[in-house]
Protein backbone atom coordinates (compact mmCIF):
# COMPACT_ATOMS: atom_id res chain seq x y z
CA UNK A 1 0.00 0.00 0.00
CA UNK A 2 1.05 3.58 -0.76
CA UNK A 3 2.80 5.88 2.37
CA UNK A 4 -0.04 7.72 3.88
CA UNK A 5 2.13 11.24 3.01
CA UNK A 6 -0.27 13.88 4.53
CA UNK A 7 -1.22 13.96 8.06
CA UNK A 8 -4.00 15.60 9.97
CA UNK A 9 -6.59 13.87 7.27
CA UNK A 10 -9.46 12.34 8.05
CA UNK A 11 -12.64 10.69 6.16
CA UNK A 12 -15.86 12.94 5.99
CA UNK A 13 -19.19 11.25 6.53
CA UNK A 14 -22.06 13.14 4.95
CA UNK A 15 -25.69 12.79 6.14
CA UNK A 16 -26.61 10.09 2.98
CA UNK A 17 -25.54 6.63 3.91
CA UNK A 18 -24.37 4.19 1.21
CA UNK A 19 -27.92 2.28 1.94
CA UNK A 20 -29.75 5.24 0.88
CA UNK A 21 -28.23 5.65 -2.55
CA UNK A 22 -28.63 2.02 -2.80
CA UNK A 23 -32.43 2.19 -2.56
CA UNK A 24 -32.80 5.15 -4.80
CA UNK A 25 -30.86 3.34 -7.63
CA UNK A 26 -32.67 0.36 -6.97
CA UNK A 27 -28.90 -1.21 -7.14
CA UNK A 28 -25.89 -1.73 -4.79
CA UNK A 29 -22.38 -0.57 -5.76
CA UNK A 30 -19.55 -2.79 -6.84
CA UNK A 31 -16.55 -3.22 -8.14
CA UNK A 32 -16.45 -6.13 -11.44
CA UNK A 33 -12.55 -6.29 -12.04
CA UNK A 34 -11.99 -7.96 -15.18
CA UNK A 35 -8.16 -9.41 -15.44
CA UNK A 36 -6.26 -11.45 -18.32
CA UNK A 37 -3.77 -11.03 -20.85
CA UNK A 38 -3.89 -7.98 -23.62
CA UNK A 39 -6.11 -9.36 -25.96
CA UNK A 40 -8.01 -11.67 -23.74
CA UNK A 41 -11.26 -9.73 -24.59
CA UNK A 42 -11.49 -7.73 -21.01
CA UNK A 43 -12.33 -4.25 -22.53
CA UNK A 44 -14.59 -6.48 -25.24
CA UNK A 45 -16.43 -7.82 -22.60
CA UNK A 46 -16.55 -5.02 -20.17
CA UNK A 47 -18.05 -3.25 -22.92
CA UNK A 48 -21.21 -5.32 -23.56
CA UNK A 49 -21.77 -5.65 -20.32
CA UNK A 50 -22.23 -1.70 -19.66
CA UNK A 51 -24.44 -1.48 -22.85
CA UNK A 52 -26.38 -4.69 -21.16
CA UNK A 53 -26.83 -3.56 -17.61
CA UNK A 54 -27.49 0.14 -19.07
CA UNK A 55 -30.36 -1.53 -20.99
CA UNK A 56 -31.92 -2.64 -17.89
CA UNK A 57 -31.82 0.80 -15.90
CA UNK A 58 -28.80 0.18 -14.03
CA UNK A 59 -26.04 2.72 -13.16
CA UNK A 60 -23.04 1.50 -14.31
CA UNK A 61 -19.27 3.07 -15.56
CA UNK A 62 -16.49 1.77 -17.11
CA UNK A 63 -13.15 2.27 -16.30
CA UNK A 64 -10.50 0.83 -18.89
CA UNK A 65 -6.68 0.71 -19.04
CA UNK A 66 -5.81 3.58 -22.04
CA UNK A 67 -8.48 5.66 -20.65
CA UNK A 68 -7.23 5.35 -17.15
CA UNK A 69 -3.86 6.22 -18.83
CA UNK A 70 -4.35 9.11 -20.67
CA UNK A 71 -5.95 10.97 -18.03
CA UNK A 72 -5.19 10.67 -13.97
CA UNK A 73 -2.12 7.64 -14.43
CA UNK A 74 -0.67 9.72 -17.47
CA UNK A 75 2.35 9.98 -15.34
CA UNK A 76 3.13 6.23 -14.87
CA UNK A 77 5.03 4.02 -17.22
CA UNK A 78 4.91 -0.22 -16.92
CA UNK A 79 7.40 -0.96 -14.49
CA UNK A 80 6.67 -3.19 -11.66
CA UNK A 81 6.63 0.38 -9.45
CA UNK A 82 4.32 2.04 -11.32
CA UNK A 83 2.30 -0.83 -12.62
CA UNK A 84 1.11 -1.02 -8.52
CA UNK A 85 0.49 2.61 -8.18
CA UNK A 86 -1.71 2.35 -11.09
CA UNK A 87 -3.94 -0.24 -10.19
CA UNK A 88 -3.73 1.15 -5.77
CA UNK A 89 -4.84 4.79 -7.92
CA UNK A 90 -7.88 2.94 -9.80
CA UNK A 91 -8.97 0.54 -6.74
CA UNK A 92 -9.51 4.17 -4.85
CA UNK A 93 -11.80 5.06 -7.72
CA UNK A 94 -13.33 2.36 -8.30
CA UNK A 95 -13.93 2.82 -4.63
CA UNK A 96 -15.41 6.26 -4.94
CA UNK A 97 -17.89 5.17 -7.51
CA UNK A 98 -19.22 1.94 -5.83
CA UNK A 99 -20.04 4.44 -2.54
CA UNK A 100 -21.78 6.44 -5.00
CA UNK A 101 -23.78 3.43 -5.57
CA UNK A 102 -22.75 2.81 -9.19
CA UNK A 103 -21.56 -0.66 -10.54
CA UNK A 104 -17.60 0.04 -11.62
CA UNK A 105 -16.24 -2.46 -14.68
CA UNK A 106 -12.67 -2.26 -14.06
CA UNK A 107 -10.61 -3.96 -17.04
CA UNK A 108 -7.00 -3.81 -16.84
CA UNK A 109 -4.39 -6.61 -16.99
CA UNK A 110 -3.23 -5.97 -13.93
CA UNK A 111 -0.50 -8.95 -14.18
CA UNK A 112 -0.14 -9.17 -9.65
CA UNK A 113 -1.97 -11.03 -7.75
CA UNK A 114 -0.63 -8.88 -4.77
CA UNK A 115 -2.07 -5.55 -6.53
CA UNK A 116 -5.71 -7.63 -7.27
CA UNK A 117 -5.81 -8.97 -3.97
CA UNK A 118 -4.55 -5.36 -2.65
CA UNK A 119 -7.64 -3.83 -4.48
CA UNK A 120 -9.77 -6.34 -2.78
CA UNK A 121 -8.85 -5.41 0.54
CA UNK A 122 -9.68 -2.25 -0.01
CA UNK A 123 -13.07 -3.14 -1.03
CA UNK A 124 -13.34 -5.80 2.37
CA UNK A 125 -12.28 -3.02 4.52
CA UNK A 126 -15.34 -0.44 3.36
CA UNK A 127 -17.69 -3.09 2.97
CA UNK A 128 -17.78 -3.11 -0.21
CA UNK A 129 -18.33 -5.31 -3.14
CA UNK A 130 -15.75 -6.42 -5.43
CA UNK A 131 -16.08 -9.42 -8.08
CA UNK A 132 -12.57 -10.65 -10.03
CA UNK A 133 -13.30 -11.95 -13.21
CA UNK A 134 -10.79 -13.76 -15.32
CA UNK A 135 -10.91 -13.06 -18.82
CA UNK A 136 -8.82 -16.80 -19.46
CA UNK A 137 -7.68 -17.16 -23.30
CA UNK A 138 -4.27 -18.82 -23.96
CA UNK A 139 -1.52 -16.89 -24.63
CA UNK A 140 -1.20 -17.91 -28.04
CA UNK A 141 -4.92 -16.96 -28.73
CA UNK A 142 -4.39 -13.85 -27.36
CA UNK A 143 -1.34 -13.13 -29.56
CA UNK A 144 -3.38 -14.40 -32.69
CA UNK A 145 -5.98 -11.97 -31.95
CA UNK A 146 -3.37 -8.70 -31.15
CA UNK A 147 -6.08 -5.90 -32.06
CA UNK A 148 -3.33 -3.38 -31.33
CA UNK A 149 -0.59 -4.63 -32.96
CA UNK A 150 1.28 -4.74 -29.18
CA UNK A 151 2.55 -8.46 -29.44
CA UNK A 152 3.70 -8.17 -32.59
CA UNK A 153 6.20 -4.61 -31.46
CA UNK A 154 6.91 -7.02 -28.32
CA UNK A 155 8.09 -9.77 -30.17
CA UNK A 156 10.44 -7.38 -32.46
CA UNK A 157 11.69 -5.77 -28.96
CA UNK A 158 10.35 -2.63 -28.83
CA UNK A 159 8.08 -3.31 -26.35
CA UNK A 160 10.29 -4.31 -22.90
CA UNK A 161 8.44 -5.70 -20.05
CA UNK A 162 5.35 -6.83 -22.17
CA UNK A 163 3.09 -8.97 -20.12
CA UNK A 164 3.10 -12.27 -21.33
CA UNK A 165 5.99 -11.92 -23.47
CA UNK A 166 8.86 -9.91 -21.18
CA UNK A 167 7.02 -9.93 -17.97
CA UNK A 168 4.78 -12.58 -16.30
CA UNK A 169 1.31 -12.68 -15.92
CA UNK A 170 0.43 -13.79 -12.44
CA UNK A 171 -3.17 -15.74 -12.93
CA UNK A 172 -5.85 -15.44 -10.40
CA UNK A 173 -5.74 -18.65 -8.03
CA UNK A 174 -9.56 -18.48 -7.06
CA UNK A 175 -10.98 -15.65 -9.11
CA UNK A 176 -15.20 -14.73 -8.36
CA UNK A 177 -15.58 -15.93 -12.13
CA UNK A 178 -13.90 -17.71 -14.94
CA UNK A 179 -14.94 -16.30 -18.65
CA UNK A 180 -13.43 -18.44 -21.48
CA UNK A 181 -13.78 -15.50 -24.36
CA UNK A 182 -12.12 -18.13 -27.02
CA UNK A 183 -15.58 -20.06 -26.01
CA UNK A 184 -17.67 -17.51 -25.42
CA UNK A 185 -19.17 -14.54 -27.58
CA UNK A 186 -18.88 -11.03 -25.56
CA UNK A 187 -22.78 -10.94 -25.52
CA UNK A 188 -22.39 -14.59 -23.81
CA UNK A 189 -19.77 -13.92 -21.62
CA UNK A 190 -22.00 -10.41 -19.87
CA UNK A 191 -24.54 -12.50 -19.59
CA UNK A 192 -22.41 -14.77 -17.20
CA UNK A 193 -21.45 -11.69 -15.32
CA UNK A 194 -25.32 -10.29 -14.89
CA UNK A 195 -25.76 -13.83 -13.35
CA UNK A 196 -23.23 -13.68 -10.87
CA UNK A 197 -24.34 -10.19 -9.73
CA UNK A 198 -27.82 -11.24 -9.29
CA UNK A 199 -26.55 -14.32 -7.36
CA UNK A 200 -24.48 -11.60 -4.79
CA UNK A 201 -27.80 -9.56 -4.54
CA UNK A 202 -25.71 -6.57 -6.51
CA UNK A 203 -28.83 -6.31 -9.06
CA UNK A 204 -32.37 -7.86 -9.15
CA UNK A 205 -32.62 -10.77 -10.50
Amino acid sequence: MAEQKATNVYWHEGEVTRAERAQLLGQKGATIWFTGLSGSGKSTVAVALEKALHQQGRLVYRLDGDNVRLGINKNLGFSAEDRAENIRRIGEIAKLFVDAGVIVLSSFVSPYRADRDMVRKLHDDGGMDFVEVFVDVPLAEAEKRDPKGLYKKARAGRIPNFTGIGSAYERPEKPDLRIDTSALSADEAANRVIGELVARGIVPG
